[in-house]
């Protein structure tokens, strides 16, 4: 398992995490034994906005001895009194509903408290006129919550929260249908969207990765809208590939499933390759590079998504990709201009061109 670090924090948190959208469906017995493979995997980082309230005392007993093995993502605003996923707003419920998971999780802290399920302005207005907001920032200076983060599928409100400067961590919708206009979750363009990822990094916000998969769609070929059907890697790789990403989240259903998600780590460079998705690029896209390395390997060595990756990094204001792009082995500078890239670049990205604007721009 490979790990990245949280700017606003020493945590290193497993670049594969596991979501429980799912997971409910299953017995006690068989959660407890996904949830421990997860650990044994290496995963240490899981969000629990279940559909179902059974994953609580499941999760409580798969962790009994192992918590400190394990950073939660809980949601403040995740109600469970049915038995099934609810959601409110009220600060009275949302109260009882964190003691209730906190009692069957059998822990006194939560790693990562989360603001829950936000998508338009009058969510959060509601969420901090009842006092939700207040409530978890009390949490953390109490020490109960470590770290406060927000989940949304919407850039604008995304940036509302930011604007706060309270966020630690952004749970947010990242895949390749939702970036270019596709699917119901796919709120603000391609550029707001990027935006938002670079804004993250530069403030040191981390992005946990919410529907990777498009609840499977993305790995369907009749059901995607690439025609073509994605693997896990690919899917996986290209939500990495966003600045700001510290983890992806699947949401397996049993250890099978879970398996296949983990088979990325094992995968080659050939095999995370999404550059198939070009065929669905958005003009306001064409001529941007998306970071999928498609044009590698460079003859001359140089790690052109990255490089690239620093620059549109730098361009936000992002003072530390200066300091990243300086200390690369091979620079924009070292480009000998073959044109391997730009005949293999499936978005049409003139990355001869790019490399010496990249060049000038740093003076290297």
């Amino acid at each position: 398992m490979k790990y990245r670090k949280l700017s606003h924090g020493e945590e290193q948190i497993s670049i594969i995490g596991m979501g429980a959208s799912v997971i409910g469906e299953q017995p006690d017995k068989k959660i407890i034994e996904m949830v421990q493979f997860a650990l044994d995997a290496g995963i240490n980082y899981f969000d629990l906005a279940g559909g179902h309230a059974s994953i609580f005392t499941a999760y409580g007993r798969a962790l009994e001895g192992r918590r400190k093995e394990a950073m939660l993502q809980v949601h403040f605003g995740a109600n469970y009194v049915t038995g099934e996923y609810g959601w409110t707003t009220n600060l009275s419920t949302v109260k009882k509903s964190i003691d209730w998971q906190l009692k069957n999780l059998r822990t006194d802290y939560i790693d990562f408290g989360f603001i829950h399920c936000l998508d338009e302005e009058t969510d959060l207005i509601t969420y901090e006129r009842n006092g939700v907001l207040r409530f978890i920032m009390d949490l953390k200076a109490q020490g109960v919550v470590k770290h406060i983060g927000l989940s949304t599928h919407a850039p604008e409100l995304a940036n509302r929260v930011l604007d706060k400067n309270i966020l630690d961590m952004l749970m947010f919708s990242i895949n390749p249908m939702y970036d270019y206009g596709q699917g119901d979750f796919a709120i603000g363009s391609d550029g707001e969207r990027q935006k938002l990822y670079g804004r993250c990094e530069k403030e040191g916000v981390g992005i946990s990765v919410m529907k990777p998969f498009n609840a499977g769609q993305l790995l369907d070929a009749k059901k995607s809208p690439f025609h073509q059907a994605l693997t896990t890697a690919q899917c996986i790789q290209y939500a990495l590939d966003k600045p700001g990403v510290l983890t992806v989240l699947g949401g397996p259903g049993n250890v099978k499933q879970l398996k296949e998600i983990l088979s990325y780590l094992d995968a080659s460079e050939e095999e995370r390759d999404y550059s198939i998705i070009s065929t669905l690029t958005p003009d306001e896209s064409v001529g941007k590079c998306v970071y999928c390395k498609h044009c590698h390997p460079c003859p001359a060595g140089l790690d052109i998504g990255l490089i690239n990756k620093y620059y549109d990094l730098a361009l936000l204001g992002d003072t530390l990709a200066k300091e990243h792009y300086l200390t690369l082995e091979k620079t924009a500078s070292d480009c000998i201009a073959c044109g391997h890239c730009n005949k293999r670049c499936p978005f049409k990205v003139l990355q001869m061109e790019q490399m010496e604007e990249i060049r000038k721009y740093f003076g290297k």
